[in-house]
């Protein structure tokens, strides 16, 4: 059996998009971000510096196939699964072998996996919108904090643009990065630990929910397994209800 050839792609989408071109002929190609993975005997491994002519190649080929699977692939690429580069690299390659949409190839574990990792990212991009806890700072803005399972912070952007009418920050705290609005654009940038000085209103206002929260809680119906099944446990670190 022959050596892998190991594409590392830097854990940006231009070194994936490059990964693919390159490694798309070889039939043992490995695409991967994990910066501690451990290479086999006679293993080769390449670091891939972006090419911005291959990208756009790459992503051509696969609009023309399938102009949703761009979006997949994308989808994909921020879940956090050690194989996400590769699972999206051999849905690529399946579409290009199938010349057409394979999104509902199901029976394809490539495909099936594919269709996963996307699943879950989106998912969980929803529930956030649920589960988010804004508190007003001193300064006006709405700060946030989350620790989500993938890199999706952002595509909460437009969700929150249009319902909250002041500047907010969602900071991803695990990743140390946060989505910033400053009342005319958002931007994603890195950042360190935050130090949040919540506002008199909002001291009040969370008081008053804490208070309602436990109002409406019945002890005796007290359901944790069903709670944890409607509110993952690995929220409630950032519900002021539960705090």
């Amino acid at each position: 059996m022959n050596a892998r050839t190991v594409y590392f792609t830097g854990g940006t989408e231009e070194g994936f998009f490059t990964a693919v071109f390159d490694g798309y002929n070889q039939p043992n190609a490995y695409l991967t971000s994990e910066k501690n993975l451990q290479l086999g005997l006679g293993e080769n491994l390449i670091r891939v510096q972006p090419d911005m002519e291959k990208v756009a190649r790459v992503e051509r080929k696969i609009k023309g196939l399938d102009a949703r699977a761009i979006g997949d692939v994308r989808l994909a690429l921020r879940h956090r699964d050690e194989d996400r580069e590769q699972v999206a690299f051999l849905y690529v390659r399946q579409l290009v072998k199938t010349g057409k949409s394979v999104r509902g190839m199901l029976s394809v574990e490539g495909v099936r996996r594919m269709m996963d990792l996307r699943g879950q990212v989106l998912n969980e991009v929803h529930r956030l919108k649920g589960f988010l806890r804004f508190s007003e700072t001193n300064e006006g803005v709405l700060y946030a904090p989350c620790s989500p399972d993938h890199d999706d912070v952002d595509l909460l952007a437009s969700h929150f643009v249009a319902r909250l009418n002041a500047p907010f920050v969602i900071h991803d705290v695990w990743r140390r990065k946060a989505l910033l609005y400053d009342g005319r654009e958002c931007i994603v940038a890195a950042v360190g630990d935050a130090e949040i000085v919540e506002s008199e209103r909002e001291k009040y206002f969370s008081s008053l929910w804490k208070k309602y929260y436990q109002s409406v809680n019945i002890a005796e119906r007290k359901n944790l397994t069903q709670q944890k099944n409607y509110m993952p446990v690995r929220y409630w670190q950032f519900l002021n209800e539960l705090s």
